[in-house]
């Protein structure tokens, strides 16, 4: 049994597709069926059960995956050990990350960190939240960004740094003028949030709904990029991270005013799949990455001391 036919099967598995496997290992689709058909037949059992759509796993495909994808892990990393005894190896490290934190950090950090090691490659996985989870389950990446990070039976999560939030409006905003606001003074407002299947929503929610404030959530948005350029064309306001809006503040066309009696902040991790095993070249991108802090965002910003309320 070959390595490449295990990679094969996980790849069929964690794409969830025989066409993107077979692509992602340079073979055509029926030559990644014929893969997995010879598994099965030197395993006697099925592993795929490909009378239902889109296919499941098999109770023994299931044990079969985790075992081989664990296998393929430890043959990475013991390859990569080997390597690196003979040259200076650098590898491919995929992150998954949110949009709200790959625009307005990775790509610097990238940049750093290929300064430091040369020879590795950090791919960015762009994804909603739940795409990043799903890319770190299916471990089609070393680890993923997320805001408000979960931990559960298959995902540990590490604590990153917690951004804090902002009323953002436009100079035209009869809010602008103000160098601080109380959250009750939101009230009646015309607001522009985000979708409610987003978790920053739902701990907005929450929040005006503790403080029993009412406002009025004229538009939503799935994403901060569309959310901020709606505010710069309606008269509106909304409450975002601060990191995400620097560019718009220097530049002049949204202001940002902190919110007084409430230090409301985002809580960024970083998030892993429990037992997944990292080579050197992700290990150490990785140890990087949580040596940094928001502030490296931006190099003119300072980190905030916060006593934190998590939205």
């Amino acid at each position: 049994m070959h390595l490449k036919t295990l990679k094969v099967f996980c790849d069929v598995v964690g794409k969830k597709s025989f066409s993107k496997a077979a692509g992602e290992n340079g073979i055509s689709q029926s030559r990644a069926s014929q893969a997995v058909h010879q598994l099965e037949e030197h395993l006697g059992v099925q592993l795929i059960d490909r009378s239902k759509r889109p296919f499941v796993l098999t109770a023994a495909g299931s044990l079969f995956y985790d075992g081989s994808r664990q296998l393929l892990q430890r043959y990475d990393a013991l390859q990569e050990q080997v390597q690196l005894l003979w040259q200076d190896v650098g590898g491919r490290v995929t992150v998954a990350s949110i949009y709200s934190i790959g625009l307005y950090y990775m790509d610097n950090f990238v940049k750093r960190h290929q300064d430091q090691a040369p020879q590795t490659h950090v791919h960015l996985e762009y994804q909603t939240p739940a795409g990043v989870y799903d890319l770190v389950e299916s471990d089609q990446a070393d680890f993923g960004l997320v805001s408000y990070p979960k931990k559960s039976r298959t995902i540990s999560m590490t604590p990153w740094w917690d951004e804090p939030m902002l009323l953002v409006c436009t100079p035209e905003h009869p809010l602008a003028g103000t160098s601080s606001i109380e959250l009750n003074e939101l009230a009646g407002q015309r607001m522009i949030g985000f979708s409610h299947d987003l978790q920053i929503r739902r701990e907005l929610d929450r929040l005006f709904h503790t403080a029993r404030v009412q406002v009025d959530v004229a538009m939503e948005f799935d994403n901060i990029e569309t959310l901020k350029r709606a505010l710069e064309i309606h008269a509106g306001c909304s409450i975002l991270p601060e990191p995400t809006v620097r560019r718009e503040v220097e530049s002049g066309s949204l202001i940002a005013i902190p919110i007084r009696d409430k230090q409301l902040v985002r809580p960024v991790g970083i998030i892993r799949r429990r037992g997944r095993i990292l080579g050197s070249a992700a290990q150490h991108c990785l140890e990087h990455l949580l040596s940094a802090t928001s502030a490296d965002a931006d190099e003119t910003a300072k980190r905030p001391e916060l006593v934190p309320v998590e939205i």
